[in-house]
C-alpha cells in the first residue's frame, strides 16, 4: 500500500504543477483575446457538452472514492505498480512492448511550452523529492485522439498500409492544425489520473478531427480508447 501511495503522489506532484503553470498561460491568453472568442467558448454548444462531460469526470473522485488506492487498473488495465518500480531508490517507469505495436494519432504539444513547465516543476519539487519524482519525457507530451490499431483490437498492417496511414493523416492534419486552446480544469479521477481537460478557443474541435480521422482511416476500430468524441485531456 504505501509503495502504491508513493506511485501514485509522485505522478500526482508533476501533473498538478504542470497544469497550474498550463492554466495561467492559457487563461491569460484567452482573457486578452476578443470578446468575440470569448462568447464562442462559452455558448458553443460542442464547448457546454464537453464542460459537462468534465462535471461528471470531477464527481467521479468523490462518488467511487480513491480505487487507486485499492489497486484499481488504469485504462489500458493496469495498476500504478505495473506502470512504476522503486529502482535505486528513484521511480522508474516499467517499461513494456506492445505486441502487434499501437499505432495511434496524437496531438503534439511543442517543447516551446512543455519544456519551461518541466524545468520550473523541477525547481519547485527536486529540492524536496529528488529520486522520488518520474518527469515525463518533455518531447512526448500529447492528446491521444485516434487510434489506427489498439491494444483491445489489433489491426495488422503491413509496411505499405502504414505508409498510406500516415499519408491520409497527413491530409488531415494539414488543415485542421494547429489549435488555439485553453485548460478548463483539473480533474483526479477514482483510478488514481490526474487530467488537464481542455477546451478549444480557435481552430477545429476535436470532434471534427476524429471525424476527419474516422473517414481517412477506415480500418481502423470501431471501438475507441477516447470513447467520447468530446473528450480532450492530457
Amino acid at each position: 500500500m504505501a509503495r502504491n501511495k508513493i506511485q501514485w503522489r509522485t505522478p500526482a506532484l508533476v501533473w498538478t504543477s504542470s497544469f497550474l503553470l498550463f492554466y495561467i498561460i492559457f487563461r491569460s491568453a484567452m482573457n486578452s483575446s476578443s470578446s468575440s472568442s470569448s462568447s464562442t467558448l462559452g455558448s458553443g454548444s460542442v464547448a457546454d457538452r464537453r464542460s459537462r462531460l468534465y462535471d461528471g469526470m470531477a464527481r467521479d473522485l468523490d462518488e467511487h472514492g480513491a480505487k487507486f488506492l485499492e489497486g484499481g487498473e488504469t485504462s489500458q488495465s493496469l495498476s500504478l505498480s505495473d506502470l512504476f518500480e522503486l529502482k535505486d531508490g528513484s521511480v522508474t517507469p516499467v517499461l513494456r512492448a506492445a505486441n502487434p505495436p499501437v499505432r495511434a494519432n496524437v496531438l503534439y504539444l511543442d517543447p516551446k511550452y512543455s519544456i519551461p513547465i518541466s524545468q520550473a516543476v523541477k525547481e519547485i519539487f527536486l529540492p524536496y523529492f529528488d529520486g522520488v519524482i518520474w518527469f515525463q519525457n518533455t518531447s512526448l507530451y500529447h492528446f491521444s485522439m485516434f487510434h489506427a490499431s489498439h491494444h483491445l483490437t489489433p489491426v495488422i498492417a503491413n509496411d505499405n498500409e502504414i505508409e498510406a496511414e500516415a499519408n491520409a493523416v497527413k491530409a488531415v492534419a494539414e488543415t485542421l492544425c494547429p489549435l488555439k486552446i485553453v485548460l478548463d480544469r483539473v480533474v483526479l479521477t477514482s483510478t488514481g489520473v490526474l487530467l488537464g481537460c481542455w477546451q478549444v478557443i480557435s481552430g477545429a474541435d476535436p470532434v471534427t478531427i476524429r471525424a476527419k480521422l474516422r473517414n481517412a482511416l477506415p480500418r481502423a476500430p470501431e471501438k475507441q480508447l477516447a470513447r467520447n468524441l468530446l473528450i480532450f485531456y492530457i
